[in-house]
C-alpha cells in the first residue's frame, strides 16, 4: 500500500496517492474563487511534476457546489488585473499539464467554476450538477470559455451557452458531448472512482504520450500534426519499457506489469 502525501492550504487540499493527484476546492460555502484561493491552486499545480509517475489529476470540491465562480467583489479597478492574471494562470498550468486531468462536478459549476470544470480533459458530473457562464448578465464575457467551448461543443451551441448566460443541466451537456458521464447523486463518488481507476490502471507514461498525441491535432494542420505524432510514436513511445511490456503481455495472454517508464 502506498502512503498518501497531503498538502493543506487555507482553501484547498492536495493529496497524491497511487499516481493520482487530487486537488479539492474547500472554501465554504460555495467555493468562490478569490485571489488568495486561486494563488493556492496555482501553487498546488506548480508543485506537481506532471511528467513523472503521475497518472492523473483530479479536481473535485467539498460542499454543495463545485464552485460558484470568481469573487465578483475582487472585480474592481484596483484588483481586476491581478484577479484576471491569477485566474488565467490556472489555465496556463492546466494546459501544459502532461497527465490527464479530470474534474468531478457534484453540484453547480458557475462562471469561473464552470470554466475550471470544463477546461479539464474530462468531466464527470452528478445528476444534480448544472453549468453556466452567466457573465453576459453582468456586462462581461468569460475569456477562457470563449476559447474553450467551441473546441468541445458545437459552435451554435457555444454561442447559445455564452450569449444567454442560462444554466444547463449536466444531462444536456452530456448530450452535446461536452462532459463524459452523468451519474446518480447516490453513486457519484463510487462511479467516479471506478472511471478514474479505468484510466490509471494503464501505464502512466503511455497515458501522457497519448494525451500529447491527441493535443497535437487540435492546433496544427493534419500533415504537420501527423508528422509530430509519428515521431512521438516511433522515437518516444516505442522506446519505453511499458510499450514493449504491453505488446509482449498481449502476445503471451497475460496482464501487463507496468513500470511507468
Amino acid at each position: 500500500m502506498s502512503t498518501a502525501v497531503e498538502t493543506k492550504y487555507e482553501s484547498i487540499e492536495l493529496t497524491v496517492e497511487d499516481g493520482v493527484a487530487e486537488l479539492t476546492l474547500n472554501r465554504p460555502d460555495y467555493n468562490v474563487l478569490n485571489i488568495a484561493m486561486m494563488e493556492e491552486i496555482n501553487s498546488a499545480l506548480e508543485s506537481l511534476d506532471s511528467g513523472s509517475d503521475l497518472k492523473a489529476l483530479v479536481i473535485r470540491a467539498e460542499g454543495k457546489v463545485f464552485s460558484a465562480g470568481v469573487d465578483v467583489a475582487e472585480h474592481t479597478d484596483e484588483l481586476a488585473e491581478k484577479m484576471i492574471n491569477t485566474f488565467h494562470r490556472m489555465f496556463y498550468l492546466l494546459e501544459k499539464f502532461e497527465a490527464p486531468t479530470i474534474s468531478l462536478a457534484h453540484g453547480a459549476a458557475l462562471g469561473g467554476g464552470c470554466e475550471l470544470a470544463l477546461f479539464c480533459d474530462m468531466t464527470l458530473a452528478s445528476e444534480r450538477a448544472k453549468f453556466a457562464q452567466p457573465e453576459i448578465k453582468v456586462g462581461v464575457f468569460p475569456p477562457i470559455a470563449a476559447l474553450r467551448m467551441p473546441k468541445i461543443m458545437p459552435l451554435v451551441k457555444s454561442y447559445e451557452f455564452l450569449l444567454t448566460g442560462e444554466s444547463w443541466k449536466a444531462e444536456e451537456l452530456y448530450r452535446q458531448g461536452v462532459i463524459n458521464h452523468v451519474y446518480p447523486v447516490e453513486t457519484f463518488k463510487e462511479q467516479s472512482a471506478k472511471f478514474i481507476t479505468s484510466l490509471t490502471e494503464n501505464s502512466g507514461v503511455v497515458l501522457r504520450m497519448t494525451k500529447k498525441a491527441l493535443k497535437h491535432g487540435l492546433n496544427q494542420r493534419f500533415a504537420e500534426a501527423l508528422s509530430d505524432v509519428e515521431d512521438l510514436y516511433l522515437n518516444d513511445l516505442m522506446k519505453t519499457t511499458d510499450a514493449h511490456e504491453g505488446l509482449t503481455a498481449f502476445m503471451e495472454k497475460r496482464s501487463p506489469k507496468w513500470t511507468n517508464s
